[in-house]
């Protein structure tokens, strides 16, 4: 059987953790599982940032339900 090896290095563990969380934070969110607001905390970023990384994933940052939209103009007054 052949087999891949690969040595990491100290930051490697790191980043792969913080990538992996910030993809399923955008499958969670373009899934509708949770909130944009909810997916950029998972993730560990902003909104801005979080929508920023949505486009560079190819997912629209426009997922909202019809309550979300009433939510977010009921919070904005």
């Amino acid at each position: 059987m052949d087999s891949l090896h690969h040595k990491l290095d100290s930051t490697e563990p790191f980043e792969l953790t913080e990538e992996m969380r910030v993809a399923a934070a955008a499958k969670w969110y373009e899934l509708g599982k949770i909130s944009q607001e909810k997916a950029a905390e998972i993730a560990g970023l902003n909104r801005e940032e979080f929508m920023l990384t949505l486009s560079r994933l190819q997912v629209s940052p426009f997922q909202y339900t019809v309550q979300e939209i009433e939510e977010e103009l009921r919070d904005a007054h």
